[in-house]
């Protein structure tokens, strides 16, 4: 009889444990906690300030979604985590529970979708290559026999490859564990270009040492959807976290936001990224939508 109340026991509380899994409301409720993904060096969307602090865009809309999550929720106090995550462990970070909201520069696509859920777009992000500003390279097609360097767990060279221009042209890849690394690749002439998301390479570029060395060029490889990223099938975190995101972007906040990371001078060294918002930034803004970069082709 002990031996099956003892089973009947854990059974429930492996179903609770599971049910909890996926209610990031209560999970957050029960631990006054909350983890937010972040990226060390994701452009003006993330990036670390070092001793375990964190800005960019993304970030502090994550963290105005959780006060208005504290907000719902009641809570006197909630205490927020920062955790790095990189391209390649970011989705299951967020899938087992580890990671309740990933604040970095996401790519919302359908095969993704099979994993995660997104919330709203809330930026727009097109895919290019940096050079050196000496290197004489403007196109996909001067890539040929030259070293192209991207960060692992991302899609871009493969848009590159794909890209109608890119057929025929040859190159070796590079790969860097994370952005700064692939970005380091090209700074060091280990790599002739590095392709990514225009504005990870505009926020590594003001970063540098030498902004003034290195330039954005060639054709738009892909026009895509970034956002933040929650858990599946979790419909209630969903809401609240829309919810939040839209009324920013009602009022004004959001564009005042990105004014705030893209135009204005940022910390650490006060540079400047220098990339006002996209008319298909502002689109998201007045329509709040999370289609996946699937639909944007269709266009």
């Amino acid at each position: 009889m002990k031996k099956h109340v003892l089973t009947l026991a854990l059974a429930l509380a492996a179903t609770g444990a599971l049910a909890q899994a996926n209610d990031t409301l209560a999970k957050i409720k029960a631990s006054g906690a909350a983890t937010m993904g972040v990226r060390d060096s994701s452009g003006a969307l993330s990036f670390t300030l070092g001793d375990g602090k964190y800005a960019g865009y993304h970030v502090e809309i994550c963290q105005r979604v959780l006060a208005d999550v504290q907000k719902q929720l009641a809570l006197p106090k909630l205490d927020v985590k920062y955790l790095s995550v990189t391209s390649q462990n970011r989705i299951p970070l967020v899938q087992n529970g580890t990671v309740d909201i990933e604040c970095g520069s996401t790519t919302n696509n359908l095969a993704r979708q099979r994993d995660v859920a997104f919330a709203v777009t809330t930026y727009v992000e097109e895919v290019r290559i940096a050079v050196k500003a000496n290197s004489g390279i403007t196109s996909i097609a001067q890539l040929n026999g030259k070293k192209v360097a991207t960060t692992t767990g991302t899609t871009s060279v493969q848009l590159l490859r794909r890209h109608e221009r890119g057929n025929g042209v040859n190159f070796e890849e590079v790969f860097g564990k994370d952005h700064a690394e692939s970005f380091l690749l090209l700074e060091s002439g280990r790599a002739d270009a590095f392709v990514m998301d225009g504005q990870i390479l505009a926020g590594n570029i003001a970063k540098s040492k030498a902004p003034a060395d290195f330039k954005i060029v060639g054709e738009v490889l892909s026009v895509e959807p970034i956002a933040i990223m929650i858990r599946k099938d979790d419909p209630a975190f969903k809401k609240a976290v829309d919810d939040s995101i839209t009324a920013m972007m009602k009022s004004g906040e959001m564009a005042k936001l990105y004014d705030k990371w893209f135009v204005q001078p940022i910390p650490p060294s006060n540079t400047r990224v220098g990339l006002p918002a996209t008319e298909a930034t502002k689109a998201v803004w007045a329509a709040p939508n999370d289609k996946p970069v699937e639909e944007y082709a269709k266009k």
